[in-house]
C-alpha cells in the first residue's frame, strides 16, 4: 500500500502539498482521515490527474441517516414523500441525510412500485425486530436505526432527534470517493469505513445506496390512482452488507446507471443522483455514521 500511494502522490505534487499543509492545522485524525481517501483512491485504481473525481469525508460529530419506508401505493405516503424531499441538499450542512426505501408489500394491492425492491422490506423488518417491534408499515421513518413515530409532529421532535445525535462525537470515519468514467454511464465508487470501537459483541457493517432524485409517477390503479406522484432521495441500488474486519471495510464498485437488474425501467439521471456510505451497529441497528455524495459532474 505504502508503494501505491508514493506512485499516486508523485502524479499529483499540488495536492499533496495542499494535503501536507491541512494536515499541520487540523487535528490528527483528520489528516488521517485524508490521507486515507487518498489512498483509497490509489487502490481503487481511480487516481489521476486528468480526470475529474469528487470526494468527502464524514465529520467528527455523527450525521443521521434518514430512512424513509413509503410505496406508491399507499395513500397516506405522499405527504411522507414531500416531508422527506426538504432534506434532499441539507447533506453535511445540516446533519442530515435522507433516504426513501420503497418496499414492495403493497404491490400485491392494485399497484406495482417500479422503486419497490423487497430488500427494503427485508431492511424495515429487520430493523423493527431490532426495536423489540414486530409489525411494518408506511409511512416509517427511521433516524439512524430508530424509528421515529413523531415525524410528522409540529412539536419539532424530528429536530430534536437530529440536534441530539449531531451533538455526539462520532465512532467511525466514511471516505467516499467517485470518478466518472468516459460517455457517463458507469462511475467508479470507493468507500472505507473504519471504527475504533473495540466492543466485539457489536458488530458493525457497511452500506452502499445509490439514490436519485426528482423521480415521478402516474398512478393508475390502487389507493393513488390518478395521481401523480413525486420523489426525491429514492434509493436505486444497495450495496451491503459488508463486514469491518479489525475495524475496517472497504467497498468498491463499478456503478452503471443503465443496470436495468438493478434500476428498474429507466436508466438513472447522473445529474439527480447519488452515493450514500454509511456504518451500521448489526446487533441493534444503530447508524454510527454517514457520509454522502453526488456524483460528479
Amino acid at each position: 500500500m505504502q508503494s501505491v500511494f508514493k506512485q499516486c502522490t508523485q502524479h499529483t505534487q499540488h495536492s499533496q502539498r495542499k494535503c501536507h499543509m491541512q494536515q499541520r492545522r487540523q487535528p490528527l485524525q483528520r489528516a488521517v482521515a485524508l490521507v486515507t481517501a487518498l489512498t483509497l483512491l490509489c487502490a481503487s485504481g481511480v487516481a489521476s490527474a486528468a480526470g475529474a473525481m469528487c470526494s468527502t469525508h464524514s465529520p467528527a460529530h455523527r450525521v443521521a441517516l434518514v430512512e424513509l419506508y413509503s410505496s406508491e401505493g399507499c395513500n397516506s405516503c405522499p405527504p411522507a414523500d414531500a416531508w422527506l424531499g426538504q432534506w434532499k441538499n441539507s447533506g453535511s450542512t445540516q446533519s442530515v441525510v435522507p433516504l426513501a426505501l420503497h418496499v414492495d408489500y403493497w404491490n400485491s394491492l392494485g399497484w406495482t412500485d417500479r422503486f419497490s425492491q423487497h430488500r427494503f422490506t427485508e431492511r424495515q423488518q429487520t430493523l423493527a425486530n431490532l426495536a423489540g417491534g414486530h409489525t411494518i408499515y408506511t409511512p416509517e421513518v427511521f433516524v439512524a436505526g430508530r424509528e421515529l413515530r413523531s415525524w410528522s409532529q409540529p412539536d419539532n421532535n424530528f429536530q430534536s432527534r437530529v440536534g441530539k445525535l449531531i451533538a455526539e462525537p462520532s465512532k467511525a470515519d466514511v471516505a467516499l470517493v467517485i470518478k466518472p468514467r468516459p460517455g457517463n454511464a458507469a462511475f467508479d465508487v470507493a468507500a472505507r469505513f473504519d471504527s475504533a470501537t473495540t466492543d466485539k459483541t457489536a458488530p458493525l457493517n457497511a452500506y452502499v445506496a445509490v439514490y436519485e432524485n426528482a423521480l415521478s409517477s402516474q398512478v393508475g390503479a390502487g389507493e393513488n390512482r390518478g395521481a401523480t406522484l413525486h420523489h426525491e432521495r429514492v434509493a436505486r441500488q444497495w450495496i451491503g452488507p459488508v463486514p469491518l474486519v479489525g475495524g475496517t471495510a472497504q467497498i468498491r464498485r463499478d456503478i452503471r446507471l443503465d443496470d436495468a437488474a438493478r434500476t428498474g425501467d429507466h436508466r438513472i439521471n447522473a445529474g439527480q443522483a447519488g452515493v450514500v456510505a454509511f456504518v451500521e451497529n448489526a446487533a441493534t441497528g444503530d447508524v454510527l455514521q454517514v457520509a454522502e455524495l453526488a456524483f460528479c459532474p
